[in-house]
């Protein structure tokens, strides 16, 4: 057979593009209160957005997305702006929606205002409540160990209420290394039964 000319041989293929390399990195986050103690159901809101930008610095991930979530049952994450005085607007405001139980140690307690949950002699309510206090630790056959959790109960079923209005995650795109919020937004954590330290947890999915 003829040998085919160098010259009319077809060019070597480019090599493939370099993969982008995916990300997928789990923070647990402890978000220290701006607030002075001690705790007194106190609603307070901290600016997440610095923490959450640090850490997207350190990931390397360039796009993709950041999931934010609370780790407690009485906070609540929500994307508005960060300013002081708005910030005292939120917790008037939301005090008026659910005040807090006439039993409650709250300085904003009202009267005349009861919750169920709050009735803490009536609690656990049936065994699977139960079970979930066995599974945290609360040995609640035991008299003395049922009257030690009911003890340390709090009367803060409007934290609970709260919380579930507001929401307890958000998902915030990144493009080009920066999270795509607006100039005046803010990735906010609002404590409704505090102020104390509390942790959030953030995950980076993406690519470098």
């Amino acid at each position: 057979h003829p040998s085919i000319p160098v010259a009319a041989m077809a060019p070597p293929p480019p090599p493939p593009p370099e993969r982008e390399k995916p990300i997928c990195a789990y923070h647990q986050v402890t978000i220290p209160t701006s607030q002075p103690g001690p705790p007194r159901q106190k609603i307070s809101v901290e600016d997440l957005t610095p923490t959450i930008n640090s850490l997207l610095a350190e990931s390397g991930m360039r796009n993709g997305v950041v999931n934010v979530i609370s780790r407690h049952t009485t906070t609540a994450i929500t994307i508005n702006e960060w300013e002081s005085r708005l910030a005292r607007d939120v917790e008037e405001y939301l005090l008026k929606l659910a005040p807090p139980d006439e039993r409650s140690s709250a300085e904003t307690a009202r009267e005349g205002v009861r919750y169920l949950h709050n009735d803490i002699e009536e609690r656990p309510d049936g065994e699977e409540e139960a079970e979930r206090c066995r599974e945290n630790g609360w040995d609640v056959d035991d008299p003395d160990e049922l009257r030690r959790w009911r003890d340390q109960e709090p009367i803060n079923a409007h934290s609970h209420l709260l919380s579930m209005l507001l929401g307890s995650s958000e998902s915030v795109p990144v493009v080009e290394g920066e999270m795509v919020i607006g100039q005046w937004q803010s990735v906010l954590l609002v404590d409704l039964d505090g102020p104390r330290d509390r942790t959030v947890g953030v995950q980076f999915l993406g690519y470098e």
